[in-house]
């Protein structure tokens, strides 16, 4: 009985929440809550308490499979646009001089210099994947049917999909030895971690977060890995179809099917989020083992900030961690490390008074007696002028 128990509060518990790692932090969100923890230079924690209500909820035609999938996708591309901005302001990188051109965004579009730089970086970092993804893997693809004389065939599919993969893992392995980058990584093991601990159903404390697995199959690395997958078997069946299609069609049914691919992608991440057994760990698989790239183990720093979120987010359906939101834990913990902070300065300062007041006891102690040994001198000196 007890362990049935178990086994549906485990299972009311699965896909409640899903995350994405920030800059110095971890955004979690829960249903309509999204809430963005970041740690700041001096240790306090900034709390974002957002809400995301998703279109699907409105339109209940759009919550079907394979097109859920898609507007997913394009939901979460505009919230991690929207949590990068507001972990940058609660870090206060997005504090820039107001000259005339930052006040004509604000003015005329509504934006500021952090958020128009972060627009033209996703419109970049969009331009590059479709490069790096798309039209570079059928570039090499091409370039070695050329060399074979067109023999390839309809393995040039292969060719294309091993090409992806190969960028794709240099790609993240490159990005991973960055410094920053990689404290990133460790911020998206915390969030794994903390979000394996609350569908187990254990404490949500650092210390017990730690010994869960960083590795989640609803991972957005697993997503991609996926995509990419899925194009290798797409490119299969276009080239078998029509295996002299000209490199520009190919191309374009390519970047027309991608969202069929997103919409089964999703899917496959869900299915594999909800169920346990050796077919979804089969399913699994190939992205848990990319997440040994994209993440790192966290430190109980990060945790608690990821765990922060995660009790923040999920609120209304659990109360004690309403409790923990309407108290503002995270802020008396902040205070009391300030008080013990300023406690440590004080006696700090009344063992630097004591000592310089010894010092000062010291030298006139020193000046004292020299004195005594100067006049006792003149003294012996006196004495033996008068002999």
């Amino acid at each position: 009985m007890k362990n049935n128990e178990k086994s549906e509060k485990i299972a009311c518990r699965l896909n409640k929440v899903g995350g994405q790692a920030v800059l110095e932090g971890v955004m979690m969100k829960a249903g309509e809550h999204t809430v963005t923890t970041c740690r700041k230079d001096d240790g306090s924690l900034v709390v974002t308490d957002a809400k995301f209500v998703s279109v699907r909820k409105k339109h209940k035609i759009l919550n079907i499979p394979i097109l859920r999938g898609v507007i997913n996708f394009v939901e979460m591309l505009m919230l991690s646009f929207k949590t990068l901005g507001a972990s940058a302001e609660a870090l206060g990188l997005d504090e820039e001089e107001d000259g005339k051109f930052t006040r004509w965004m604000k003015k005329h579009l509504g934006l500021s210099l952090t958020d128009a730089i972060m627009i033209v970086a996703m419109i970049l970092g969009v331009a590059l994947a479709l490069g790096l993804f798309l039209f570079l893997p059928t570039a090499i693809a091409d370039l070695i049917d050329y060399l074979l004389s067109g023999r390839l065939g309809v393995f040039r599919a292969a060719v294309e999909g091993v090409a992806k993969v190969l960028i794709f893992l240099t790609y993240l392995w490159l990005v991973a030895l960055m410094p920053d980058i990689k404290r990133t990584f460790m911020y998206h093991g915390a969030e794994h971690k903390s979000i394996a601990c609350f569908e187990a159903g254990g404490p949500l404390t650092p210390e017990n977060a730690k010994n869960y697995t960083r590795f989640h199959p609803r991972c957005g690395t697993s997503f991609m890995f996926f995509m990419i997958l899925l194009g290798i078997i797409a490119g299969f069946f276009i080239r078998y179809i029509a295996p002299d299609l000209p490199t520009i069609a190919y191309t374009g049914i390519r970047i027309l099917i991608l969202p069929l691919l997103m919409g089964v992608g999703y899917e496959i991440i869900m299915l594999a989020g909800k169920h346990d057994n050796a077919f979804t760990r089969a399913l699994s698989a190939p992205g848990i083992w990319v997440q040994r790239i994209t993440t790192r183990e966290p430190d109980e720093s990060m945790l608690e900030v990821a765990i922060v979120s995660i009790k923040c987010a999920l609120r209304d359906e659990f109360p004690e961690f309403r409790e923990f939101y309407e108290s503002r834990a995270w802020e008396a913990k902040a205070e009391d490390e300030s008080t013990g902070e300023e406690n440590a300065e004080d006696t700090q300062t009344k063992v630097d008074n004591s000592t310089d007041s010894q010092a000062v006891g010291a030298e006139k102690a020193s000046d004292d007696t020299e004195k005594s040994a100067s006049e006792a001198a003149e003294i012996n000196i006196t004495e033996n002028t008068d002999i």
